[in-house]
């Protein structure tokens, strides 16, 4: 952090307002980074991704088979 020479209290003031504005957003954005990290995690979604994959890997091995 810098170190600031402050000439009046509302120079404090303003600059308290702004670093507890900045907190709140960087707190937001962590809840936030938690409640996708807690979807990203759920069972359902690995189910999805596996038939996804398995879906693209079984359409590469039909086409193998097809062009061979």
């Amino acid at each position: 952090m810098r170190n600031q020479n402050y000439s009046s209290f509302k120079e404090i003031e303003y600059d308290l307002k702004r670093l507890n504005l900045e907190r709140q957003i960087a707190v937001e954005q962590l809840k936030s980074f938690k409640v996708q990290v807690q979807e990203d995690l759920q069972p359902l979604n690995w189910v999805q991704s596996g038939f996804k994959l398995a879906g693209k890997l079984s359409t590469v091995v039909l086409l193998k088979k097809l062009f061979k």
